[in-house]
């Protein structure tokens, strides 16, 4: 039986519409670079991988919705200090603060992504079918920012992230609060991501279709 189309699908947003030029490594190298601390790119997107994997939720439950930059802020402090100091850069810094404001300043930027290939087709796809488009990520209020600037945020009525909402990805209450702003059942509602717990698994318990889109890193 062929699937009915959905009402509202949500999309992921790092890894699934756009992605980072190169690689986190690469990106934390050239700036570090030009605070005169050079750095092997490899050995740092490790690094960050190892420190973004352990960090625990983007997610800040029970905070003031004007509380929650600075608490975003200090979240990624925490991740970046970790990478250098995995590789033994931390120390090197004259000024880590300056370093970290314009790191953090640079991926608020269009500048470290890029949109896939086909991500433009797919939303204009949908669009034009009069599906309703939705965000839910797993990233912080930065996302506006970043989605205006690559040319995406005018295809999405809504945009639910982790660090707002104060839960993340796969708890199905992101996936609940996502869909209350379209007034939409999870059974008509599909879920397209590249992660398969957060994504795909996530929303299959949260009663939504569930797709897993397996990119490769050159798509």
């Amino acid at each position: 039986m062929a699937a009915q189309k959905p009402k509202v699908i949500f999309f992921d947003a790092v890894g699934t519409l756009f992605g980072v030029q190169g690689s986190v490594g690469e990106v934390y190298s050239q700036l570090a670079q030009q605070f005169g601390v050079t750095v092997d790119p490899k050995a740092l997107n490790l690094a960050f991988f190892d420190s973004f994997e352990s960090a625990g939720s983007l997610a800040f439950p029970g905070t003031a919705p004007e509380d929650i930059p600075e608490r975003e802020y200090g979240w990624w402090w925490a991740i970046a200090a970790e990478t250098f100091q995995k590789v033994g850069a931390l120390n090197q810094f004259a000024d880590f603060p300056t370093f970290f404001s314009a790191l953090y300043d640079h991926f608020a930027s269009a500048e470290p992504w890029f949109v896939y290939p086909d991500t433009l087709n797919t939303l204009n796809h949908w669009a034009n079918q009069g599906v309703e488009l939705g965000v839910v990520s797993n990233f912080d209020s930065r996302i506006h920012t970043v989605m205006e600037t690559l040319g995406l945020s005018s295809f999405f009525t809504s945009v639910t992230i982790s660090s707002e909402v104060g839960v993340a990805k796969p708890d199905a209450r992101v996936f609940e609060m996502a869909l209350q702003k379209h007034n939409c059942t999870p059974e008509e509602a599909w879920h397209i991501g590249d992660s398969f717990q957060d994504d795909y698994q996530g929303a299959r318990a949260a009663g939504l279709r569930g797709f897993w889109l397996k990119r490769s890193r050159e798509s």
